[in-house]
């Protein structure tokens, strides 16, 4: 910070991982339903999660933020306050960025830099023909969190609502899947199941089969809506999809984060969902999609 470039320094025989995200008022978030400590966060936990989803080690943020003249300070205090505080928590460094008026709502850009000794970064595309397949934490409970939002204007209960506000990028799960080689492919589940399992799919040439029953459901689900919907379509969860080889040891547990096995990848380029009889039905990707109609 104070030159005009960023100097940051990569470990011998390591590859440099970037990745950047825009977090935009009133698509991303609404002041009236976000305290600016969680938008901070949840910036930066974007990119962290996307350095995890690689086997990554994260190394430095870069901000970019935008904002109406009428912003008060404050706001932009606790804006910081969030992103900084997520920062330290997994010893990263703001390293740089830009600042600018905005009439049209609050716009940050977040590039977050890492690395991974070279070649062991964990692609999307290394699925292959009964490799298992495995996600980390429980699914759905941030799109629970965001329909509670939206109908009642809060989250209910407290627990629910810090694992929608503050997610927590599960940078540890993909270093140590890394570092052991079991993961043949990975991505983050940012966009829902459904969504980022096809993206593994098309990117490695393969199919998969998901068993509805293996699962993991966030349990906050409000009265009238169903678990399954949030945990197959329902994105921003931040947790890891992953495969690896057919009778690879994968132990339940990883860095104090649950793994759940919860299908298998087919060599079929169609992906199914399986019922508790065995009877099986096209899963379509049905999360988030940019500019998707409708």
């Amino acid at each position: 910070m104070g030159d005009d470039c960023a100097l940051l320094r990569l470990s011998a025989g390591h590859e440099a991982l970037l990745t950047t995200d825009f977090t935009l008022e009133n698509i991303h978030f609404r002041r009236e339903w976000h305290p600016a400590k969680a938008v901070g966060h949840r910036c930066l936990a974007r990119g962290l999660s996307d350095i995890a989803a690689m086997g990554g080690e994260p190394l430095a943020a870069f901000l970019s933020l935008a904002l109406p003249a009428e912003t008060p300070q404050r706001w932009v205090d606790e804006f910081l306050r969030g992103f900084l505080g997520l920062a330290r928590k997994f010893g990263i460094r703001l390293a740089g960025g830009d600042t600018a008026e905005c009439a049209g709502g609050v716009a940050a850009d977040v590039v977050v830099m890492g690395q991974a000794p070279a070649g062991t970064a964990i692609r999307r595309r290394g699925a292959r023909p009964g490799d298992s397949i495995y996600v980390t934490g429980w699914l759905g409970g941030a799109a629970a969190a965001l329909y509670q939002l939206r109908e009642r204007g809060r989250v209910e209960p407290a627990s629910a609502a810090r694992a929608y506000f503050y997610p927590q990028p599960r940078v540890a799960v993909g270093a140590w899947l890394r570092r052991r080689g079991l993961a043949s492919a990975m991505i983050d589940l940012s966009d829902g199941l459904s969504t980022d399992l096809a993206h593994i799919g098309e990117e490695s040439g393969v199919g998969a089969v998901v068993s509805e029953s293996s699962i993991p459901r966030a349990s906050s689900s409000p009265a009238g809506t169903s678990t399954l919907h949030f945990a197959l379509h329902g994105g921003e969860d931040y947790e890891l999809l992953f495969t690896a080889r057919r009778g690879q040891p994968v132990p339940r547990s990883v860095a104090g984060v649950r793994v759940t096995r919860i299908g298998e990848i087919l060599r079929e380029k169609k992906v199914w969902l399986m019922d508790s009889h065995g009877q099986r039905k096209a899963l379509l990707p049905r999360g988030w999609e940019h500019f998707s109609i409708g």
